[in-house]
C-alpha cells in the first residue's frame, strides 16, 4: 500500500513541476513511510510514497518500462494496492515472453498493462488505484479497483489533470484552491452518504469504483469495466441453500488465502462478530498461519461493565480467539487519550474532511496506531453487512419501504443519526442548499438506473435495491474511513468480502438464502459454522463500539465550551445559532444512542477542519 500523485499538462510542464510533485507527494508520507520516488517527462510527472509489503527490497516506484530493451521509457506507473493473483499473472506473462527483475506485484501489473492495455483489469484480482502514463501516446490512465477499496482523486482543468490518493495532495498543488461549493456543502451536511464520483472540495472528483479514466489530447473519457449494477438485477442464481453455502465457503477460503500473501507481518481485526471471526478463522487454518495475531478495541472504563458494546466485543472476541487459536490482543484506549484535541486533529487531517463519527473515528485511528507496532497488514470483516443485509435497516419495515436511503429514514434503524446531524445545521443554510430536494433527486437517480429480472418479487427487488444503495452510497463511506485512518499509520487493511467474485455471487442470491434460518446473514453463518463457537456464530449484529465513559463526555464539554467561546472563522456559517450556545454544551456532548456525543462531535470536527484547512465556502 502506498500513496500516489501526479500531474499531466499536455502543453508542457514548467520548470517547477518536479518540486510541485514532490510537495504533493510529501502529503502522503504517512501512507508510504518506507520510501519515495519521482519521475518527470515533458508532459507528465508521477510520484510515489511506498509502504513495503511485497518484495520489500525491490519494487521502487514510479516503475518504468521501455518500449523495447534499451529504448526510452514507454510506460511509467505509480501504484497503490495489491494484486492478490500476481503470481498466477506472472506465470502467464512469462509464457508470453515477459521477463521480470523483481518479485513485486508492481512489475507484474506494469507488464500486464503493456500486454493487454486497458483490458488488463479483466485479469486483476485485488485492491488498487494506479496511474499509467504512456509516453508514446501521450495518454494518462487512472484506474480504480472493483469496489473502490483504494481511493483515487483527480482535478481536471483544460490541459491539466492532477491526481492523488487523497484530496490533501491535490490541494497542495498551487493551481488548486481549497474551496467548497454548494454541492460540497450539501455533502458535508449529509455525512451518512458518500456520493459516487464526487468530493466536497471544488473541482476535485473521484474515479469511480470499477472505472478507468483516460486523459489525452482527445479529452477525458471513462470506461466502466465493472459495475455491481450489472449483477444486482439478474435472475436469482440459486434457490438451493446448500449450493449457495458451498460456493460462498469456497470463495471465502480462496479469497482469504490470496489476501494473506505478504512479506511483512500480518494480523486480523477480531471484534467477536460473525464477519471478522470468519475471516480470522479461515486465515488461521492456512499453512504457516496457525496462531495468527488478532486485535480488538476496548476502552479503559469498560473493564467492569457487562453492558457496553466494547465489553460485549471483548467477551466474544476472546471466545472466538480461544476457539480459533489466534494470538489475541485487546487494545485498551484511555478516555483522556481518546478525547485529546491532537487526536481529533490527526483524525480530521487523515480524512481531509469534518464529516466523521467522533470517537468511532478516533478509536479506529488509535487502534491502527497500536496494531502497526506489531503488523503492517491487517484483514478486516468489513463489507459483509452491506452485501448480505446485516444492518437493522435491511429488515425494519419503516426503513425498508421508506422513499429514501433506508439508513437515513426517520426510524431508529440507524439511530436517527441523519436527523441528529440536520438538527445542528443552520436552518437558513439548509433551506438555501435545498437538502431535501438534493436527497430526493440523488435517491431517485440511484434506483432509477436499476433494472431487474421480471421474475423477481416486489420484496426481492426492494432487497436488492437496498443492497445496491448500501454498496454504492454507504460502503464507500466506510471503506474511505478505514483506508484513511489505517494508512495514516502506515497500516494496510485488506477486505476479503470486497473480492468482486464474492460480491457477484452474493448479490444474485435470494433474500431467503441471505436470511437462511431466519437470521440476517444466515448463508454466511452456515458457510462458517464448522469454524466458530456457537456463541459467536449466533451473536446478533453489534455496531462498532463507542466509549461509554462519562469522563469522555465531560472532556468534550470543556472542548465544546472553548470552541463556542472562540469559534474559528466559518463555524457560525454552518451551525444554527442555538447550537453554538454555552447552554447547549451538556445536551450536545453526552453518552446516548448509537453514537454517543454525536452532535457535539460534529461541531468539534468542523472546528478542527476550519483551523487546519481554512476552506473558502460558497456561502
Amino acid at each position: 500500500m502506498c500513496g500516489i500523485v501526479g500531474w499531466v499538462n499536455l502543453t508542457g510542464l514548467g520548470p517547477d513541476a518536479r518540486a510541485i510533485a514532490e510537495k504533493m507527494n510529501d502529503e502522503h508520507v504517512r501512507r508510504g513511510p518506507d520510501g519515495s520516488g519521482t519521475w518527470l517527462s515533458r508532459f507528465a510527472v508521477l510520484a510515489h510514497r511506498r509502504l513495503s509489503v511485497i518484495d520489500v527490497k525491490h519494487g521502487e516506484q514510479p516503475m518504468l518500462l521501455p518500449a523495447e530493451p534499451g529504448s526510452d521509457t514507454r510506460f511509467a506507473l505509480t501504484y497503490n494496492g495489491e494484486l492478490y493473483n500476481y503470481r498466477e499473472l506472472k506465470s502467464e506473462l512469462t509464457s508470453r515472453g515477459h521477463t521480470f527483475r523483481t518479485s513485486s506485484d508492481t512489475e507484474v501489473l506494469l507488464a500486464a498493462w503493456a500486454e493487454w492495455g486497458v483490458r488488463a483489469v479483466e485479469h486483476f484480482n485485488g485492491i488498487f488505484a494506479f496511474a499509467v502514463w504512456d509516453n508514446r501516446e501521450e495518454t494518462l490512465w487512472l484506474v480504480r479497483d472493483h469496489l473502490g477499496v483504494k481511493p483515487l482523486h483527480y482535478y481536471h482543468d483544460g490541459s491539466d489533470l492532477i491526481f492523488g490518493s487523497e484530496a490533501k495532495s491535490i490541494l497542495a498543488h498551487p493551481d488548486v484552491v481549497t474551496a467548497v461549493d454548494e454541492d460540497g456543502l450539501r455533502q458535508l451536511a449529509l455525512p451518512l452518504l458518500k456520493f459516487p464520483g464526487t468530493n466536497p472540495y471544488s473541482g476535485i472528483s473521484e474515479v469511480l469504483p470499477g472505472q478507468i479514466l483516460e486523459f489525452s489530447r482527445r479529452g477525458v473519457r471513462t470506461i466502466q469495466y465493472w459495475d455491481v449494477k450489472d449483477f444486482i438485477g439478474r435472475p436469482t442464481e440459486s434457490e438451493n441453500l446448500g449450493d449457495a453455502v458451498e460456493q460462498l465457503r469456497s470463495l471465502l477460503d480462496d479469497t482469504v488465502a490470496r489476501q494473506t500473501i505478504s512479506d511483512v507481518p500480518l494480523c486480523t481485526f477480531l471484534s467477536g462478530g460473525l464477519d471478522s471471526s470468519a475471516v480470522t478463522a479461515i486465515a488461521n487454518r492456512l499453512p504457516g498461519r496457525d496462531g495468527v495475531s488478532s486485535f480488538s478495541v476496548d476502552f479503559s472504563d469498560a473493564g467492569d461493565s457487562v453492558d457496553s458494546r466494547s465489553a460485549q466485543d471483548r467477551k466474544y472476541a476472546r471466545e472466538a480467539a480461544d476457539h480459533i487459536g489466534s494470538r489475541h490482543s485487546n487494545i485498551v484506549l484511555d478516555s483522556s487519550l481518546l478525547a485529546g484535541v491532537d487526536v481529533r486533529d490527526a483524525t480530521i487531517l487523515a480524512r481531509d474532511l469534518p464529516n466523521g463519527f467522533g470517537d468511532l473515528d478516533t478509536s479506529l485511528l488509535l487502534l491502527c496506531k497500536e496494531v502497526r507496532k506489531h503488523a503492517t497488514v491487517a484483514l478486516s470483516g468489513e463489507a459483509a453487512d452491506e452485501i448480505l443485509g446485516g444492518y437493522r435497516w435491511f429488515h425494519e419495515p419503516g426503513a425498508v419501504w421508506a422513499d429514501t436511503f433506508p439508513w437515513i429514514a426517520d426510524t431508529p434503524a440507524h439511530g436517527y443519526l441523519h436527523q441528529r446531524v440536520l438538527s445542528t445545521i443552520d436552518p437558513e443554510l439548509a433551506r438555501s442548499l435545498r437538502l431535501d430536494e438534493y436527497l430526493r433527486d440523488e435517491y431517485s437517480s440511484a434506483i432509477g438506473g436499476l433494472s431487474f429480472d421480471r421474475g423477481l418479487s416486489k420484496e426481492e427487488r426492494r432487497h436488492r435495491e437496498i443492497i445496491y444503495l448500501a454498496i454504492s452510497y454507504f460502503l464507500p463511506m466506510l471503506l474511505d474511513r478505514t483506508d484513511r485512518l489505517s494508512m495514516a499509520n502506515g497500516l494496510e487493511v485488506r477486505v476479503p468480502f470486497c473480492d468482486h467474485r464474492i460480491v457477484e455471487h452474493l448479490v444474485t442470491l435470494s433474500q431467503h438464502i441471505h436470511n437462511a434460518g431466519g437470521r440476517e446473514k444466515g448463508v454466511l453463518r452456515d458457510a462458517v459454522k464448522d469454524l466458530l463457537p456457537v456463541g459467536v456464530l449466533e451473536r446478533k449484529k453489534s455496531p462498532y463500539p463507542t466509549t461509554p465513559d462519562p469522563d469522555y463526555s465531560r472532556q468534550l464539554e470543556e472542548q465544546f465550551a472553548n470552541v463556542v467561546a472562540d469559534p474559528p472563522d466559518g463555524l457560525s456559517d454552518i451551525f444554527a445559532p442555538h447550537v453554538l450556545s454555552p447552554g447547549k454544551v451538556t445536551d450536545l456532548a453526552r453518552s446516548h444512542g448509537l453514537v454517543s456525543n454525536f452532535e457535539g462531535e460534529v461541531v468539534l470536527n468542523f472546528a478542527s477542519w476550519f483551523r487546519q484547512y481554512s476552506p473558502k465556502l460558497a456561502i
